[in-house]
């Protein structure tokens, strides 16, 4: 009769512990996430026992650890949480003091075991059996539902880690030491891994002391074969171009006995020419015979290198003989502004005061005053302010080359003009083109397709380039033939366009690119010439560029008389305007012209010039092309024209498509104009 006494009492007792473990659990829950309380119910195996309730030591033989879930991390999504305490308080109501001590009935009759804390006021659990006793079981569970959540996630992450770069850096050593043949030339190797950055540096070979130098000519083949397997050795080179410096070959005589090259030296030795290259790359002896010599430094005997800013082997210069007339004219003409045509004129004098300075001067007749005149303006010394006619006794305006007044813009002229004797215009032409295929082969990639401005712009060859420039000043363009004429200004154009990106810089823009080719002009035979016009007026025979309404030269203008008398469209392939998207660059001869430029349409169209899609029966071409389309056939006819400039493969499917009788589309590409550097 004692025992609903006795379980009615701790059923009270509950009642107001019940409603403060509420309010408790109501403010832990705002601190406390989803997560941590499921991760921890399952972490208490406790054992709870009232008063007045005692456990039957055969039913707590009967639980077996299988019953109690304790290295679950995840609660039943399906079970819904009860509290604990609510459930010991209806038992305990109830009279069921096993369903406090942890038992709940199911609705299918099986007993689930329930753990939970009490509360405070209530006696607190006991170890579980199995720990007490030392249960090996129970052991070996809780040991590893610790290592399993309890074990650092910072410890797995450098573990892991560690694993990845060990094996990693294996992988790369190893494919260092198999893979020789298959070398890299940095300096560095980048081992890249998620979070991490491995630079391992490759042993350097020891510097040589000495000096490699060898000596060469412009567009020599076996010169282009010496200088490319030193760059791909990785070797420094002091290279020793007897165009650019016409004084060394006298040097070159003394030490070989011959003027051929190429001849490396190693110090003051000589090596050789391209066959002793061969025979000592092939036999493996070129890297000890260049550690042999070369290893130890460099005595004076050696061939030294070119020093910047000498003109020691500059050739004797002629003066003119006309120099001293126009040095006197120069003071005593009455130089001054003067209005013509409704026009002021800077800068003139009459043709009658010149033919009185000159029979005041010189004590000569009028006729002869009067042909030295003519004599001065076909040296170019003097011009016709409107470029008109030549000389005459009377009232036509003159005056000096170096007063006109777009001579500020020419970026060949120094103040004055040159007063030398000018020289044959073919031979400045074979010059100017010898230095700047040295440039090239010197500060270009083997293709042309990459050019280094900033090298160029500091080297001594591109400095000669320049002074030699001046000799354009007053030559006679008018005595070159058709193909030297083209070659030349080929040439020209070319080698402007690097000293425009040089001195002017690189065009962003539809303006800028208007002011590069059309304001950075050179005096050629005493007339302004810019690129525009030598691209337009000269090899195009005076047509219009595109998108404009005007020929570059009217119909009274001098230099329609060095025009081409025909547009040769291989023209548009040998001219390089500084873009990606334009041909390499490259210098032309004029004995070979007409196979060169062939040559350069086949390899502009061997890369990027076309590119034929079969399936949808398009082709694909450069838009020099279109902007040009009248320099070729009818634009129905180019894709057979192009065909004899193509490669096998390109040639056979373009083939195809014109002769099955299908349509054919042609899409002209986008141009690129950033620099080709």
């Amino acid at each position: 009769m004692e025992r609903p006494t006795e379980a009615a009492k701790p059923a009270a007792v509950l009642d107001g512990v019940l409603e403060g473990e509420r309010e408790g659990q109501r403010e832990e829950g705002n601190n406390r996430s989803e997560r941590d309380l499921t991760m921890e119910a399952p972490n208490r195996v406790v054992d709870v026992r009232l008063p007045g309730a005692e456990m039957n030591d055969e039913a707590e033989s009967d639980r077996s650890l299988s019953d109690v879930d304790i290295g679950n991390e995840e609660p039943q999504a399906s079970a819904p949480e009860e509290n604990p305490l609510e459930l010991a308080a209806a038992a305990a109501a109830e009279g069921d003091t096993d369903g406090v001590a942890g038992n709940r009935i199911q609705s299918n009759g099986t007993a689930t075991p329930q753990l939970f804390w009490p509360p405070s006021h209530f006696p607190q659990p006991n170890p579980p059996p199995g720990i007490a006793n030392g249960d090996p079981r129970m052991d070996r569970s809780l040991s590893d539902r610790g290592d399993r959540n309890e074990a650092p996630s910072l410890g797995r992450y450098i573990r892991d880690r560690g694993n990845s770069l060990s094996n990693a850096l294996l992988k790369r050593f190893s494919s260092l030491r198999e893979g020789s043949a298959e070398k890299d030339d940095s300096e560095f190797t980048e081992i890249r891994l998620h979070g991490l950055k491995v630079i391992v540096q490759l042993k350097q070979e020891e510097e040589l002391k000495g000096r490699v130098s060898f000596f060469s000519r412009s567009n020599c083949r076996d010169c282009s074969a010496v200088r490319s397997f030193f760059r791909e050795k990785g070797l420094r080179f002091v290279e020793i171009n007897i165009d650019v410096f016409p004084g060394r070959e006298k040097e070159l005589v003394e030490r070989t006995g011959s003027s051929t090259v190429p001849q490396i030296f190693l110090n003051e030795k000589l090596l050789g020419g391209l066959a002793v290259l061969n025979s000592l790359r092939n036999r493996g002896e070129f890297d000890r015979k260049v550690r042999e010599i070369a290893g130890k430094r460099c005595p004076e005997s050696a061939p030294s290198s070119p020093v910047y800013g000498f003109d020691d082997d500059r050739e004797e210069e002629r003066t003119d003989e006309m120099v001293g007339i126009v040095r006197m004219l120069r003071q005593r003409l009455p130089i001054q502004d003067r209005i013509t045509k409704m026009k002021i004129v800077k800068n003139c004098f009459s043709g009658r005061e010149m033919v009185e300075v000159l029979i005041q001067n010189l004590d000569c007749g009028r006729k002869k005053a009067v042909e030295i005149g003519r004599i001065l303006v076909r040296k170019h010394f003097i011009h016709h302010v409107f470029r008109g006619n030549d000389f005459e006794d009377g009232n036509h305006l003159y005056r000096f080359l170096e007063h006109e007044p777009i001579i500020s813009r020419c970026f060949n002229f120094r103040g004055t003009t040159n007063d030398e004797e000018p020289k044959l215009t073919a031979a400045v032409g074979r010059k100017l083109t010898k230095i700047m295929s040295a440039v090239l082969e010197a500060y270009a990639s083997d293709d042309r397709c990459h050019v280094d401005y900033g090298r160029i712009c500091k080297s001594e060859e591109f400095r000669r380039y320049v002074n030699l420039a001046q000799d354009l000043q007053r030559v006679d363009v008018g005595e070159l033939s058709e193909n030297e004429r083209l070659a030349f200004f080929l040439n020209l154009y070319n080698a402007m366009v690097i000293h425009a990106v040089i001195r002017v810089g690189n065009p962003e823009g539809v303006v800028d690119r208007g002011t590069f080719y059309g304001d950075f002009y050179y005096i050629i035979g005493g007339y302004p010439y810019s690129l525009t016009t030598i691209k337009n007026g000269i090899l195009r025979s005076n047509r219009r560029q595109p998108y404009s309404l005007t020929r570059p030269f009217g119909a009274g203008d001098k230099r329609l008389q060095v025009a081409l008398q025909k547009v040769n469209p291989l023209i548009h392939f040998g001219l390089c305007n500084g873009t990606r998207s334009s041909p390499p660059v490259r210098f032309f001869s004029a004995e070979g012209i007409e196979a060169e430029l062939r040559y350069a349409a086949r390899e502009f169209f061997l890369g990027s010039g076309i590119e034929i899609d079969l399936v949808k029966r398009t082709v694909h071409l450069t838009r020099i092309i279109k902007w040009y389309i009248f320099d070729f056939e009818e634009q129905k006819e180019i894709l057979k024209w192009i065909i004899d400039y193509l490669d096998a493969s390109k040639a056979g499917l373009l083939t195809h498509l014109l002769s099955d009788g299908g349509p054919v589309s042609v899409v002209y590409k986008d141009y690129d104009w950033s620099l080709n550097t």
